[in-house]
Order: C-alpha cells, then structure tokens, then sequence
C-alpha cells in the first residue's frame, strides 16, 4: 500500500511539474459574504493550488476554514447576491477560465466534466423522485440519452458503485436506503458523464466505520479504473491518508500547509497541521487528556505547550471490584408495523442484551446503524418503551415501575443527543434552556439561585457568562454540544448516555468535548453510556466495549483486551475498517 502511494504521489508529483498536465488551477481565490447593507466578510482569502490528472487532492480544515466555499466556488454553487468572488481571482479548468464563462456554458461544464458529492446525501436526493430517476434525469441532460438507455445506464452504475439487486433498487426512493446506500446513489449520479473531476464533500461523515471504508475504497477503485481526479474535502487527517496523494490544509480561509501526503504525515511544518494530526485519538496509546488546537497555536514557531497534558497514560478497564450503579438483564425492544388489513409485522431492534455499569466508568457501546445501540439507550430512558427484560437501578426496575415513581429517577438518568443543532430549542435562551428542567423538578429554592447554578454550569463546561442571555444559533457546533452536556448537569445525573454526542464534530471539538467528560466524569463520578461508531474514540473513552450486531451483543470486554484480542468475526471487521492513515510514519517528528 504504501509503495502504490510513494509510485501515485511521484506521479502526482511529475504531472504537477507541467502546466500541461494540470487539470486545475485554483490562483488567489477571494470569496466574500455579506452580512448586511454594510458588513460583510471575507470567507476565503486568497487561496491558490493546482490538481494535477488522475490525482486524489484532500483538501483538510475545521468547521470554517473555507473548505466547502473553495469548492463551491469551483463549481459555480455560491449564492448570488450574499455573495462574490474578488476580480482578481482565477479557477482555471483545462485552460478555460471558469468564472468568465456565461451561466450556459458554466451549467453544461459542472455535472458533466465537473461533479460533486455533497456531504448529506438525505438533503441532496429528492425524496419524491426514485434514485432511477434522478440519476437519469442526469443522463437525459447532460449526455442526451432517451428513457430507455437512462435506465440501462443508471442500472449499471448502481451495480458499478455497490448497490445490491440494482434492477429493483433502481425504483426505490432515498428514504428505503440506508445512509451508506443513499451516498453511493449520490456517487453513482457523479460519475454518470464519467467527469474529469470528482469534488466529494465530507462524503462519509457520521458514517459508520465500515461504510466509511467501503465509500472512501469505492471513490479511490473509481478514480483508478476511470483516470479521473478527485478533490476529497474533510477534517479528518486519518482518513486523508487512507486515499490522498497531495494534501492542502486550511485554516479561516487561508492555506496554512499543502505538499506530498508523506510529507504532511512525516514531516508538517505548520503548527495547525501538527496540531489536527495529535488531536484524534489514537489506537496506539492513550494520554490523559487529548491535544487541542490551542496547545499548539501559541503563536507561530511557538513550541507545544504541555502545561494541560498530564505526565503518562490513562489505564483503562474494570477489575471486579467496583460498584455497579445499572444492571440491564435480557432487554429487548421490539417495533411493529401494520401487514394487510388486520396484520402486523415485529422488528425486534434489540434481542437479549445484558450488562453491567459500574460507578465512575464508561461503557462504549460500538456497531454499525441498525445495531440497536442507539435504541438500548433510548429504552433504558424510556424513551422507547421496552418489550422485555429489565433495567436495575440500585435493586429497582426503572422498566416496570409507574411514570409517576419514574420520574425520580430522570434526574439521576440523562442522555446528550446526537444532534445539538436539533435537541435544543431555538426559541430559548441559553439560560431558559438550563433553567426549564430545573423548575421542572424542583432544584433550587427560587429562579435567582438556578440562575447562579447555570452561570456555574456554564463556567464548568468552558462557556463565557454572556451565553446564558444568547440563542443556540449564534453557538458553533462544539459550543452546543457543551451546552446540552450543561443541560444534563442541571439535573446532577449518576448516568449519562452520550448518543454519538462527538461523532460531527471537526476532531479539534471532539478532543476539547471528550476533555470535558472525563474531567465530569472524574468530579462527579457519573458513569457513562458511551455510543458511537468512531472506535477510535471509544477506545480512548471506554474503560469497557459492547459491541452489537443486528440487535444483539455479540462481545462485551474490557477496552485494552477487546482491541488487542478481539474474539467475534464481527468485532475484527469492525477493527479492521478504522482509518489509520500512514501508521506506520504518521506522528514522526511531532513531539
């Protein structure tokens, strides 16, 4: 593997020592967005780079950093009006420049030899057409073909890009498909005019490990078979070095390092590279606290400061010895859904799954979609009603016993959603959204003592004061999710289910959010819930892992044992499937 890489990247290399051989050229790109009749801001400052023929080009940076704008702006996507792009400015594609062609010429270019996988596929296919359709709709458009020979074509793309029984899938709509699917349907539609330039935008976030795998080795076998470049956007440096051969990374709207993919992985000379690089939790050891991206940015040629890195490693795992605080026994869960007139269909989601939580620890709790995991966590809030089994809480069955005893015990039982952009209402302010459950059951004498108690929350999870008086909206991604962890504080939980609370987030948040729970978790002594399917992550957080497969645990060990001697098929699948990026080289010279 890496001897094709070092062979792809000299190619690379050599066909960017030629204009000729360039297929673009990106020259002091300059984006701005206004924000009113007199404000605007400058998104992209003067960003040049080249990609070179059938050559893979990550384009790597934060939530931010002007990644997206760069390529929408390549493919003529900004918006008119709230938007333009500098005189000075120039993208240049096999000669012609971009931004002087008419609106025409620029739509017969983007779709055809130009084309672009979006990052969420749901908001990118139309739900009311089937995925034959839009993928022919394409065809008829761009390459002129009747209904018949779109059908035909569309058929043999989603047999080429992995989609099963392609003849009767070919008629189902996006909502039948996993997610998985629902992208490869969005690549099969990119490369139906076999483009010479492949953009894909965050094409596997919040995928599970194993898509992830199988969409990055599909776009990688795609470019291969069809001498096409790829321009591959994402924050996430593990997977770049998986099927990159030139990376160029940005920071707020500026390119702080670009070169060689060896070279970016072996030898980074920017301090915002080092620092994305250390941020990700690693497979191989596992610190006290992870780097964040103002350990390293000190200033330029600063040193890395390790004031906040405690000395050693964090062990993780149980010995027997400590209390168990839940004791989940044969819980199953099961949905119905109407058959003919009278009938009805069972899915059982979860089948049998028993285990233990103990005082102070965390359990990962790791599988692809449809795992069942995010249902356990769900049913054990009674949130899902349980069909079997039980849930022991200090000797009580939270299952079984009335909603009125229950509510007791939502206080000591909380749970931090996926999605902050959705779990928070945005009609609230920061301080009614911490002060609603608080009034809800009955902590603090009167709204003056909760609002010193939300003020202390908010100072805990690492927000300034003024927050409590602003709207979820005016917060970034990290900054919701700390608020919704403060949410659950009000309530001074025992347990916290973490509901892949870290799986969108750029890795610099991830590492400054899963800071946070281990020094909660260290002062408070909750135990957490912990799913995910980034098992780089539970590894770091887990002291033990279940891992689930089509609603049942197939293993449940300690962290360290399950990664070093994984005893299920499933299990090493799984293991198998997490990006590495070069291990072998990928932190040399980083210290």
């Amino acid at each position: 593997m890496d001897q094709t890489r070092d062979q792809a990247s000299g190619v690379a290399a050599a066909q960017a020592g030629s204009d000729n051989e360039l297929l673009l050229q990106v020259t002091d790109l300059r984006v701005r967005f206004r924000i009113d009749k007199t404000n605007s801001v400058e998104a992209v400052k003067g960003v040049s780079f080249d990609i070179p023929k059938n050559t893979t080009v990550a384009l790597v940076g934060e939530s931010g950093s002007g990644k997206s704008v760069s390529s929408l702006a390549i493919m003529g996507l900004l918006a008119e009006g709230t938007s333009s792009i500098a005189a000075s400015s120039r993208i240049t594609f096999e000669g012609r420049d971009l931004l002087g062609l008419s609106l025409a010429e620029r739509r017969k270019l983007c779709g055809k030899d130009i084309s672009m996988i979006f990052q969420e596929p749901m908001t990118s296919l139309n739900p009311v057409f089937t995925v034959g359709f839009q993928i022919g709709e394409v065809l008829r458009i761009h390459m002129g073909m009747n209904k018949k020979a779109a059908r035909a074509r569309a058929i043999a793309l989603l047999e080429e890009v992995g989609i099963p029984e392609p003849h009767t899938r070919i008629d189902a709509y996006p909502s039948q498909m996993s997610g998985g699917q629902q992208q490869r349907v969005m690549i099969a539609m990119a490369i139906a005019c076999e483009p010479k330039l492949l953009i894909a935008d965050e094409p596997t976030t919040a995928l599970d490990v194993t898509i992830q795998k199988q969409i990055i080795d599909l776009i990688d076998a795609l470019r291969r078979s069809r001498q096409m470049s790829v321009l591959f956007i994402t924050h996430d440096l593990a997977l770049v070095g998986e099927i990159a051969d030139r990376v160029i990374v940005m920071r707020h709207g500026e390119i702080r390092e670009q070169g060689d993919v060896r070279q970016i992985f072996d030898a980074p000379q920017d301090q915002y590279t080092k620092a994305l690089l250390q941020c990700r939790p690693s497979l191989d050891h596992r610190p006290w606290r992870l780097p964040v991206i103002e350990d390293f940015m000190g200033g330029e040629g600063a040193q890395v400061p390790h004031v906040s890195l405690r000395a050693g490693e964090r062990t993780r795992g149980l010995d027997g010895s400590e209390p168990i605080v839940l004791d989940v026994r044969n819980l199953g869960k099961s949905f119905y859904s109407r058959e003919g007139l009278f009938g009805k269909k069972e899915f059982q989601a979860v089948k049998d799954v028993s285990f233990t939580l103990a005082r102070g620890k965390t359990l990962g709790v790791v599988g692809e979609s449809g795992s069942g995991k995010t249902t356990v966590g769900l049913t054990l809030l009674r949130l899902h009603q349980a069909t079997a089994g039980q849930a022991l809480f200090e000797g009580r069955d939270i299952l079984a016993m009335p909603a009125a005893e229950f509510m007791a015990y939502k206080r000591r039982i909380q749970i931090i959603f996926q999605n902050p952009y959705a779990s928070l209402n945005p009609r609230f302010t920061v301080g009614q959204i911490l002060l609603e459950p608080m009034r809800i059951h009955g902590i603090g004498a009167d709204d003056g003592e909760r609002s010193e108690m939300a003020f202390a929350l908010l100072q805990k999870v690492g927000l300034p004061a003024v927050s409590f008086h602003r709207y979820p909206h005016e917060f970034s991604g990290g900054q919701r999710q700390r608020i919704a962890i403060a949410r659950c504080l009000t309530m001074k939980p025992e347990v916290l289910v973490c509901d892949e609370s870290v799986s969108a987030l750029d890795v610099s948040v991830q590492a400054q959010v899963l800071n946070l729970l281990q020094d909660l978790q260290e002062e408070f002594g909750m135990s957490y819930i912990f799913i995910s399917h980034d098992l780089s992550v539970v590894k770091y957080i887990a002291d033990q892992v279940m891992v689930m497969h089509q609603g049942r645990v197939v293993e449940l060990a300690n962290s360290d044992d399950l990664y070093r001697n994984p005893q299920d098929a499933y299990t090493r699948t799984l293991l198998g499937a997490i990006p590495r990026g070069l291990a072998a080289s990928t932190h040399a010279g980083i210290a």
